[in-house]
């Protein structure tokens, strides 16, 4: 697709040595013989050396880049799920030299069950929708071409105090379910996601706990947000002030700008969602929650942004499913259902009443907590 504007392009070089980590059992299991079939070939013409590295269990990949010299590699490529670019992003964000190894372009290839983000970046290629060796041919192709951009990561904070970076989309609630019951139907590939929506929707649950969220764009009648860039700013630690930026420490992680710690309420300029029972609760910041599902159809890979859905109590079965058949093509918000709310943002804060329900990250499990990011 043409740049937009304020987007910088840079191109890998040639001859372009790629470290390839590669997970055999993502998805159906075919990760390996595909890599074989359709990539290795498409990297070969493309003068593309690779270096091939099967992960042989949870953790593997997240240790070798976080332990790992990278320097002899131009891009590291992920062939697998969703999963495994979540582990190497957060294996990535632990090295001391985090700032320098994060300017290193990554590359996705679908291999497993949920490619959220290959079907999000050939979307916004300008491809056709496709999925399954299609999908995987375009993203390859991407790779041959070498041109590389820069992609937004969202900082999680739990209250339990871990620090995540998350590239897709944080949830809570009826989708998070599927996601996870759907694992036993791994098999299947993307059909798991239908098997598991209309299993969740047989059993439709609740969830109660409190949405709060820093609006991209002021909402009417909210306060106007502080206009001192300089006020104090506290950072997940009660009361520590932040040095202004560019005096952290060498490695310091990111600070976390808009959020106040979790004990504090949220800033004034926040809004407070009035409802506290909800269906499902998924702020996503790609454009695509599956290969099938085209969630936030303004999202770019940097818009700065979160796009926030949430799903409250009372919504009928029947108009839950219409809005995730609506979903395949994006145009479930001109369904106008008065359940389903959409917001684009730039930080936001859950805090569930009770430890019930699944909270996912990227396509992850994670314990349900109060989170903000």
């Amino acid at each position: 697709s043409p740049p937009r504007p304020g987007d910088s392009y840079g191109v890998l070089p040639r001859p372009c040595r790629a470290l390839v980590l590669l997970n055999p059992q993502s998805g159906t299991g075919r990760a390996l013989e595909d890599f074989q079939a359709v990539v290795q070939p498409m990297l070969a013409e493309a003068d593309i050396a690779t270096t091939v590295f099967i992960t042989e269990r949870p953790h593997h990949a997240h240790e070798k880049v976080r332990d790992e010299d990278l320097s002899q590699w131009d891009t590291l490529v992920v062939m697998a799920g969703d999963g495994l670019l979540y582990e190497v992003v957060n294996g990535l964000m632990e090295r001391p030299d985090w700032e320098e190894t994060m300017k290193k372009p990554l590359c996705i290839l679908p291999g497993g069950s949920g490619n959220a983000l290959a079907a999000s970046i050939n979307h916004y290629a300008g491809n056709d929708h496709v999925t399954k060796k299609k999908l995987l041919t375009n993203c390859t192709f991407i790779l041959c071409k070498g041109l590389h951009t820069q992609m937004d990561l969202v900082s999680l904070s739990t209250a339990s105090g871990k620090r995540l970076f998350s590239f897709l989309g944080f949830g809570w609630g009826f989708i998070s379910d599927v996601d996870i019951d759907s694992e036993k139907y791994r098999w299947l590939g993307n059909a798991r996601f239908t098997l598991g929506t209309l299993q969740c929707l047989a059993k439709l649950r609740v969830y109660q706990g409190r949405l709060s969220y820093l609006p991209a764009v002021p909402e009417q009648g909210s306060p106007p947000a502080p206009k001192d860039p300089h006020a104090p700013v506290t950072n997940g630690q009660a009361g520590r002030i932040l040095p202004p930026a560019g005096t952290e420490a060498p490695g310091a992680l990111p600070a976390d700008s808009l959020l106040v710690p979790l004990c504090q309420p949220v800033p004034a300029h926040w809004t407070v969602v009035p409802e506290e029972e909800f269906v499902s609760v998924y702020a996503i910041y790609q454009s695509h929650l599956g290969t099938n599902l085209l969630m936030a159809p303004a999202a770019q890979l940097h818009d700065g942004c979160i796009h926030l859905f949430y799903l409250k109590a009372g919504i009928s079965r029947v108009a839950l499913l219409k809005i995730f058949l609506a979903m395949a093509r994006g145009t479930h918000l001109d369904l106008n259902c008065p359940h389903l709310r959409y917001v684009p943002v730039r930080a936001f804060r859950l805090e569930p009443r009770a430890a019930t329900g699944i909270m996912t990250v990227d396509g992850e499990v994670l314990a349900c907590e109060p989170v903000q990011g």
